[in-house]
């Protein structure tokens, strides 16, 4: 049986197929790199950067949940100057496709981080983290205001050739909106959903799960949210999507791609199971070739409505 074409174009980088991590869950690529084979993944995202390294918030701030995990880790990471020197070289040595997350509490700070991180040629696109407060304006959200969105969106386009993602915040009233927005605004490309705020409470002790009180809700309780949120801006964003939230199967990844997901990043899952990514990648392949389709990319946007 002929083997099935995996390969997609994602804002000009070409993916040996759409399989991705998720930012936060993968480190910097290195620490997975025992039980993966990165070379068997479309690309790599790594964890959040800032221009200075962050501590993240008090523990815990990790609980399960049904069906998925809050994590409030606070964006911990060890800033730009450390992933230069310690992380770049290992990058370096990977024939897969690095994509780096950043994020910054001005619209300033992503531009500099945009700049910074553009001009590294090891890295093939940047993914910003738009779900942070502007600490310049009283704390808004630049993800949940369009106007916000715009305008830190096109600070960074300005600021780097490199491919622009944005990952959209599903914690807004209309996400399609703030999808065009960043079209606008000059993204190539948008992954979603970030993580939906929620809690847990401890009866024992009457007090929250987690020191932070609230944090990001992941896993596949958010798959019907995040599934929605991709058909919804794939029809109406003349951009690629990377569809995000509790994919944990070669058949959920191909639901976002029917959905019109270009490709898609599994988070959680490797937690579970640390080889997630690939082995969804490899069974992908293993449906498509049952199935007797022949190129992953007739199936993007195919959903029958």
């Amino acid at each position: 049986m002929t083997a099935a074409r995996m390969g997609v174009s994602l804002a000009g980088i070409e993916l040996r197929n759409p399989v991705m991590t998720a930012s936060g869950t993968f480190g910097y690529g290195e620490e997975f790199s025992a039980c993966v084979d990165l070379e068997r993944l479309g690309a790599f995202v790594t964890k959040g950067l800032s221009m200075r390294p962050r501590a993240g918030n008090p523990t815990p701030r990790i609980v399960e949940t049904p069906a998925g995990m809050l994590n409030a880790i606070g964006l911990q990471n060890i800033g730009i100057d450390a992933f230069i020197e310690k992380k770049l070289p290992f990058i370096r040595s990977v024939n897969t496709p690095c994509i780096v997350n950043f994020f910054g509490d001005t619209v300033e700070e992503y531009a500099e981080m945009a700049r910074r991180l553009g001009e590294i040629p090891e890295i093939a696109a940047l993914e910003m983290n738009i779900s942070c407060p502007n600490v310049k304006h009283g704390g808004i959200v630049f993800g949940s205001d369009p106007a916000s969105a715009a305008e830190v969106v096109a600070a960074c386009r300005e600021a780097t050739g490199k491919p622009l993602i944005v990952k959209l915040s599903p914690n807004v009233t209309d996400i399609v909106s703030m999808a065009g927005a960043c079209a606008d605004a000059g993204a190539d490309a948008l992954s979603m959903i970030n993580t939906l705020i929620g809690m847990a409470i401890d009866l024992d002790n009457r007090r929250p799960a987690l020191a932070n009180v609230t944090g990001g809700l992941s896993g596949p309780a958010i798959k019907p949210v995040a599934l929605r949120m991709v058909w919804a801006v794939a029809r109406a964003v003349k951009l690629p999507v990377i569809g995000i939230g509790g994919i944990a199967s070669a058949t959920d990844a191909i639901e976002f791609i029917l959905a019109g997901a270009t490709a898609v990043q599994v988070g959680t899952a490797s937690f579970i199971t640390p080889d997630a990514a690939q082995r969804i990648s490899e069974d992908m392949e293993s449906w498509m070739r049952r199935q007797g389709e022949s190129d992953i990319r007739n199936l993007i946007g195919a959903l029958r409505v």
